[in-house]
């Protein structure tokens, strides 16, 4: 363990949120996968749940899960069509974005799907003294995320979180 990451309880509550206005349990695929690499990393699943993309929804959805969540991760609804408004929502509701989060996903996107990487609204930041990431729905970019950027972070980025926290 680094010494960034000696304040960060070793297991994290994750709560999982997929943002959809037509997914349900059995076609969530992009849910199931970030469930598994919670699953597979030994974090803990504190709820999982699929919801509207509608701004006020998801804002209740987060604000419901401050307390007993470390990590939010709310996968659908950063793209540019009308629907697509987990920008919005998740947007106002940052202390502090971390701008480097959607750079790095973009960059890495780019290097799977070339220009389209550019219709992606990923976002992260802290609220609440939770860390939250929003990124698209595909399974190919939670996976991207899960893996290049989410999980080699997350107990680094709660630590640095709380570590002033008396």
């Amino acid at each position: 363990m680094s010494t960034h990451e000696s304040g960060a309880p070793a297991k994290l509550r994750f709560a999982l949120i997929t943002v959809s206005d037509t997914r349900t349990k059995v076609t969530d695929k992009s849910g199931a996968c970030m469930a598994r690499f919670i699953q597979e990393s030994g974090h803990i699943i504190a709820s999982q749940c699929i919801i509207p993309d509608e701004p006020d929804i998801i804002q209740e959805t987060i604000h419901a899960r401050s307390g007993y969540t470390d990590v939010i991760c709310l996968s659908g609804g950063t793209g540019i069509s009308h629907r697509d408004q987990t920008f919005e929502a998740v947007n106002p509701l940052l202390d502090k974005r971390l701008p480097g989060f959607g750079e790095l996903f973009r960059l890495l996107s780019w290097e799977q799907v070339g220009s389209r990487a550019m219709l992606s609204r990923a976002i992260a930041g802290t609220c609440a003294g939770m860390v939250i990431f929003a990124v698209p729905g595909s399974p190919k970019a939670v996976e991207l995320a899960m893996e290049k950027l989410i999980l080699p972070e997350a107990r680094h980025l709660v630590a640095e979180l709380h570590r002033d926290i008396v």
